[in-house]
C-alpha cells in the first residue's frame, strides 16, 4: 500500500542538495587526487577569508572536523549543514559573523570529514544527541545560538526542543520538516531525490539550477573537479538517500508539531521564494508551530540555498535578529527551583 505523502519526513532533502553542491573531503593524512586538491584549496581559501580555521576533536567513536572563528569570549553561533553536505557550505555567511561572534561549523557525522562507525544511526534525534556531546565538550552549551539550513534546520529544531534551557536563538533557512502543505515532487516522493544525484558529466549544472535560482559563479577548474568527485561517489549517494528515507518514515506532522512546542527560543525563519525542493508556502506553516517565531523572511529570486545564493541578504536579516535576542531572558529560567 502506498504511504501517505504527508507522513514522509522532509529531513532527507538536504542530502540531495549537498550531493550537488559539495565534493567529498578527505583528512589531511590521506593522499589527495588532483581533483581533491583543487576542491580542498578552494575551500581553504574561503575559510581564511571568513576568519575560520579547521580543527579536529575525537569524542567517543566520532572524530569531528569543524571550522572555528571569532572571539571565544563572544556569544557562540552553531551553523549546521545537512547530511552529505559539509561545513564549508556556510563560509560565505560566516565571513560576516566572525567579527562579532564565536562561530562553530561542524561536519555532521558521516558527512564531510567527520568520521564515525559504519553503522551510525542517521536519524535526526541521533544526530542531535551526538551534536550535544560536541557542544558540551567545546563548552559552548550555555545560551547557544543555532542556525540550520534544510536538513540542518531539522537537526537544529530537534536540538532546541531537547535542550530548551540552553538555546538562546534559532535560525531556520528553507528548513526541512514534516509539513501538511508541502507540494513539490520531492516532498511527495522523497525517492525522487535520486534525480538530483550527479551521475554523469553535465549533471552538476542542471542540478544546481534545480536547487538554486541563481547559482553562484565558481572557477571552471573547481566545478570540473567537483563534478568528477561527485560522479565517483554516485552509487554511495543513491544508497544514502534510500537509508535516509527509510529511517524517517516513522514521523508525522503531528509528532513534528509536538516537538516544536518545547522550544522557547526566539526563532527566525528565512526562505527562498523560488525553492523547488521545499515550497515557500510551508514557511508560514512552520512559523505557526513555534511559540516565539517572527514573521518569515521571504527572499525574492532565491531558491533552496540562500546562504550560497544571497549570503548578504541572509546576514542583513540574521545579524539584527541576533543582536536583539542576546539579552533576552529564557522564560524557562523563572520556572527553575534552586537546589539549595
Amino acid at each position: 500500500m502506498k504511504q501517505d505523502s504527508s507522513r514522509f519526513l522532509s529531513w532527507p532533502r538536504l542530502a540531495a542538495l549537498a550531493l550537488a553542491l559539495s565534493a567529498p573531503l578527505l583528512s589531511s593524512a590521506a593522499k589527495l587526487s588532483p581533483e581533491q586538491q583543487v576542491v580542498q584549496h578552494y575551500y581553504q581559501t574561503e575559510r581564511q577569508a571568513a576568519g575560520l580555521v579547521s580543527k579536529s576533536l575525537k569524542i567517543g567513536n566520532i572524530t569531528w572536523r569543524y571550522n572555528e572563528g571569532g572571539d571565544v569570549n563572544r556569544p557562540t553561533i552553531l551553523l549546521l549543514h545537512g547530511f552529505a553536505g559539509h561545513r564549508d557550505n556556510w563560509n560565505r555567511v560566516a565571513k560576516f559573523l566572525t567579527p562579532s561572534y564565536h562561530v562553530i561549523i561542524p561536519d555532521l557525522p558521516n558527512t564531510g570529514e567527520t568520521q564515525s562507525s559504519g553503522n551510525f544511526d542517521l536519524s535526526v534525534p541521533s544526530m542531535s544527541a551526538q551534536l550535544r556531546q560536541l557542544v558540551e565538550t567545546l563548552n559552548i552549551a550555555d545560551k547557544l545560538n543555532i542556525a540550520g539550513h534544510s536538513l540542518g534546520g531539522s537537526v537544529a529544531t530537534v536540538y532546541a526542543a531537547q535542550y530548551p534551557f540552553d538555546t538562546q536563538s534559532l535560525f531556520l533557512l528553507n528548513s526541512a520538516g514534516i509539513y501538511k502543505h508541502s507540494n513539490t515532487p520531492y516532498t511527495k516522493d522523497p525517492l525522487l531525490l535520486k534525480n538530483l544525484v550527479v551521475t554523469a558529466p553535465g549533471d552538476l549544472d542542471h542540478i544546481a539550477h534545480q536547487l538554486m535560482q541563481n547559482p553562484p559563479k565558481v572557477p571552471e577548474q573547481f566545478k570540473s573537479a567537483q563534478e568528477k568527485l561527485l560522479i565517483s561517489r554516485a552509487s554511495q549517494s543513491l544508497k544514502f538517500i534510500d537509508q535516509m528515507v527509510t529511517l524517517n518514515r516513522i514521523y508525522t506532522p503531528d509528532s513534528f508539531a509536538r516537538l516544536t512546542r518545547n522550544i522557547e527560543a526566539p526563532t527566525l525563519i528565512l526562505w527562498g521564494k523560488h525553492d523547488k525542493i521545499i515550497n515557500v508556502e510551508v514557511a508560514k506553516e512552520l512559523q505557526g508551530l513555534f511559540k516565539r517565531a517572527e514573521t518569515p523572511v521571504i527572499l525574492n529570486n532565491v531558491g533552496h540555498v540562500p546562504m550560497l545564493e544571497a549570503e548578504q541578504q541572509v546576514v542583513q536579516h540574521y545579524l539584527p535578529f541576533l543582536a536583539k535576542t542576546q539579552n533576552l531572558k529564557n522564560p524557562l529560567a523563572d520556572k527553575l527551583i534552586p537546589l539549595n
